[in-house]
């Protein structure tokens, strides 16, 4: 976790970071990674996915989340976006299990951003099954529906895969962007998440 923690630190550096001007060149290995070995896509064919990489906990994801859904505001049909909890350890898997539970039981669009908010500032962590099915029930879902959801070999298996995604874009730190599953962006290597956004604009475009 060291060295994820000093990459979360220096994206702290970069929230603060001025806007940057476009269009420019952005360059392989300075801007963005090219994968050595591509991850896998589940996007139709026709499709460029991109994937965000976040954790609900990460003061640096919550804050970037406004600008992301103004940014996906914009997307053109082509572009097919996933989010992906990660896993940098065991205790994380609580979270990765709250959102593909919301997702399973279709209540994403309404709670996404309520989970953030829960945590950045109603300072409920939100760490463990208990208190995140205290939480889902407060929000007025049935509990027993949810806690059936959340331990279900479904959510576990995407869980799973989630994990393993994150480790084939060999993501350091959140929040993190992956191209096409031949991609690689973060705030670190973009100078900014702003930035990160404009590089990943790039990308599709060469990609299409």
């Amino acid at each position: 976790m060291e060295r994820r923690q000093f990459v979360v630190s220096a994206l702290a550096a970069c929230a603060t970071a001025p806007a940057w001007s476009a269009p420019e060149a952005f360059k392989e290995g300075k801007d963005y990674l090219a994968l050595k070995q591509r991850a896998p896509v589940e996007s139709d064919k026709g499709k460029v996915e991109v994937v965000e990489f976040f954790w609900y906990s990460c003061p640096h994801c919550n804050a970037f989340e406004p600008e992301l859904n103004a940014w996906l505001g914009k997307l053109p049909p082509t572009v097919d976006f996933k989010r992906v909890p990660v896993r940098f350890r065991a205790d994380f898997e609580p979270q990765q299990r709250l959102y593909y539970s919301l997702d399973a039981m279709g209540q994403l669009p309404k709670l996404h951003g309520k989970v953030f908010h829960a945590i950045h500032v109603e300072r409920n962590p939100l760490t463990t099954p208990q208190s995140i099915f205290e939480w889902v029930a407060k929000q007025g879902l049935d509990r027993a529906a949810f806690e059936t959801t959340f331990n279900s070999f479904g959510v576990a298996g995407k869980a799973k895969r989630a994990a393993q995604l994150q480790e084939a874009y060999q993501v350091e730190g959140v929040p993190a962007l992956g191209v096409a599953g031949r991609f690689y962006v973060d705030g670190g290597l973009a100078g900014s998440m702003s930035r990160a956004l404009q590089v990943v604009d790039h990308l599709v475009k060469q990609i299409r």
